[in-house]
């Protein structure tokens, strides 16, 4: 149901109050139901192109024309005052807060302020699914996306209106919308999955759905009213269309085109069949969902909207030092979500409201009144201006005092420094200036890969106790026994020149303490590696010679792992060699699926263990970076003993199945009964 006087369209603002909903809870609460939330944003895609194109068709009808600066100044009005109070404000406040939230802001705010947000991001390199930084104004990609359409559609609606006939242009959007999404599926398979999801081009269907919508209901919201069994549908199919986007709401999202577009353009034909039930002269449907809560909250959807990541993003770098990515405490959702309702309805009521009913200049006009009358007034103005003064200069600060980097990437930068430093150093080897002459000596020429002196074997020494001699050139026990009968093994550490190491960036993070404790180690680590990439990486090093005797692969934390991959990484280390792979920590959803197909592939696989550096960090979370996922110094060395933890049980058990073996022959070579277990009595 529409009116001539308000242009208002009966449950759109019950279908806004869902949408947000949806996207609020899904970013406040993300332990809850709502794992697919962000198709909230579908759902205002599709109401903004159906209402503004339907506002076009209906100031054409009526002027005969559509004038586009009226329209353009309409959308500053209803758009800018809020983004400004949001950006500031917010900017302002993560200046006093310091840290992480500050890297970047200075783009960000240039991207509120340009509607190019989500092109920006790109050309950054920014990632959505594994956001590196707390950016603050995240969610704004969405209104840029919006404003762009804004800018553009009436630029483009004339060359629709030359189609012949409602149906044709229905089809013409449909036709758009339907390349947006194959567009959005091809871009999948190239790029990364931020390029389909933030591209205006690739994320159009929505909008274009509801262009398609406006087309095929001109002026059919303006008619009788439609048969008694129709009208009586409706509430059941809007009904069964609303729960069936809220179920499509709970689903576990994935990366892959099964979301992105499909669960996108799935929710964008839902909303379109809320909308087209609920508009429809005396839809029962559209007035119910216009109840006066969710129409509260639909006439403010937009502020919330605004408001709700920005707050989630402080609060929580605020309260626990963490980012939003790394997992929101429920605490701070909640004060995130009452701040939320709070802040929006003051924006709604004292900054989005006087500028929508009197404009830019008549509030401008307005507040030069108030300083101009009484005492009260005049301090209500001044107190105004005060604050807007402050809001801009906190903004300054914050953008100004941003550092360049997080607090993860400084301490991955830190890795790295610390590889380029051993290679430089290993390079500089051969050319270092000769000692000070010294008198001759015997020496040995050394194996290419032997290990250094420290490291070394001790010589078999006597003992006590008479034993066998073990197998020639069998350096496994520290001393032989006055007979010859072999003493158990003491545990000696393995040398790093015998340790090869592949990662993702918590290894690249945690190269300092690999190097301290594994002098020597090869570590080939770089950012964004997933385990897929294991089985080029492995056959790469093979090919130049660079396995070694222990292979530690620690590929968890950037997604998934299958069982088919491992089998090929397992394959290409071989038999020769022991694999040691590190399971994951990381507040991602696949974490523990990854965790538990590594622990279930090592139980089944001979030559293979784990290095279990989820509980080596679990309790120790403080020597994390931000993210929750990147270690500093002490948290790489936690990192690297958990490794060596590893390692060292590997070598300490083929220690002693060879000690136990010779034993076992001196006990078979001199008639000495075997107890059970293999130990002689």
């Amino acid at each position: 149901m529409t009116s001539s006087a308000s242009a208002r369209f009966a449950g759109l603002d019950g279908l806004r109050a869902v949408a947000v909903l949806l996207v609020v809870i899904y970013h406040l609460f993300p332990a809850w139901l709502l794992q697919s939330g962000f198709i909230g944003v579908d759902v205002f895609f599709v109401i903004s192109g159906f209402l503004i194109t339907s506002l076009l068709l209906r100031e054409r009808e009526r002027n005969g024309r559509i004038a586009l600066g009226p329209f353009w100044i309409r959308r500053a009005r209803r758009l800018v005052p809020a983004l400004v109070a949001v950006v500031t404000v917010c900017a302002s406040a993560a200046w006093l807060i310091g840290g992480d939230v500050l890297v970047g802001l200075g783009l960000q705010v240039a991207g509120a302020a340009t509607f190019s947000y989500n092109w920006l991001s790109l050309a950054t390199g920014a990632s959505y699914f594994t956001a590196s930084q707390p950016e603050v104004f995240r969610n704004l990609w969405s209104l840029a996306v919006e404003e762009q359409f804004y800018l553009l559609w009436p630029l483009l609606l004339p060359l629709f209106l030359l189609l012949p006939g409602r149906w044709l242009r229905t089809a013409a959007a449909l036709a758009l919308g339907a390349g947006s999404a194959a567009w959005a599926v091809t871009l999948l398979a190239t790029a990364e999955p931020t390029r389909t999801y933030y591209g205006t081009d690739s994320h159009a269907f929505g909008l274009l759905l509801g262009v398609a919508l406006a087309f095929a209901l001109q002026g059919a919201t303006t008619r009788t009213a439609p048969p008694l069994a129709v009208r009586l549908m409706g509430p059941v199919l809007g009904t069964a269309a609303l729960a069936a986007l809220v179920a499509l709401a709970t689903m576990t999202p994935t990366t892959d085109a099964v979301t992105f577009p499909g669960a996108l353009v799935a929710a964008s034909v839902l909303a379109g069949v809320v909308i087209v039930v609920s508009v429809r002269p005396g839809s029962l449907f559209g007035r119910t969902l216009d109840i006066a809560p969710l129409r509260w909250i639909g006439e403010r959807s937009y502020g919330i909207y605004l408001w709700h990541w920005p707050l989630v993003v402080l609060v929580t770098a605020a309260g626990s030092g963490t980012t939003a990515d790394a997992g929101v405490p429920v605490a701070a959702g909640a004060t995130a979500a009452v701040l939320t309702l709070v802040l929006s309805e003051l924006s709604y009521r004292f900054v989005e409201q006087p500028v929508r009913v009197h404009g830019f200049r008549g509030v401008g006009r307005r507040v030069r009144a108030r300083l101009a009358s009484s005492p009260a007034r005049r301090f209500g103005a001044v107190a105004s201006i005060v604050a807007g003064a402050v809001l801009l200069g906190g903004t300054t600060a914050a953008v100004a005092a941003a550092p360049e980097t997080t607090s993860s990437e400084a301490v991955v930068q830190a890795g790295q420094d610390a590889l380029d430093r051993a290679l430089a150093d290993a390079a500089a080897g051969p050319e270092a200036p000769p000692a000070p002459a010294a008198p001759p000596a015997p020496t040995v020429p050394a194996a290419p890969d032997a290990a250094p002196p420290a490291a070394a074997a001790p010589s078999p020494t006597p003992c006590a106790t008479p034993g066998p001699q073990l197998p020639a050139g069998d350096t496994a026990a520290p001393c032989r026994l006055a007979d010859d009968r072999p003493a158990p093994p003491a545990s000696a550490h393995v040398a790093g020149d015998r340790v090869t190491a592949i990662g993702d960036s918590v290894m690249l993070a945690s190269a300092p303490g690999l190097l301290e404790t594994f002098p020597g180690i090869h570590v080939d680590a770089e950012v964004s590696r997933s385990m897929w990439t294991a089985p080029e990486i492995l056959t790469r090093l093979a090919d130049q010679g660079q396995l070694r005797e222990y292979v530690v692969v620690a590929l968890g934390t950037n997604g998934p792992v299958d069982g088919a991959t491992l089998e090929d990484v397992a394959r290409i280390v071989g038999p020769a060699r022991h694999l040691v792979l590190v399971n994951a920590f990381a507040p991602r959803d696949w974490i523990p699926g990854v965790n538990q197909e590594i622990a279930a592939f090592a139980a089944s696989h001979r030559g293979v263990s784990i290095a279990d550096w989820s509980a080596a960090i679990d309790d120790r979370t403080d020597l994390l970076a931000s993210d929750r996922i990147h270690p500093g110094a002490a948290g790489g060395k936690v990192f690297a003993d958990a490794v060596a933890t590893a390692v060292q049980r590997v070598e300490d058990e083929q220690l002693q199945a060879r000690y136990e073996a010779a034993d076992l022959l001196w006990s078979i070579r001199h008639a000495i009964p075997v107890r059970e277990g293999g130990r002689p009595q």
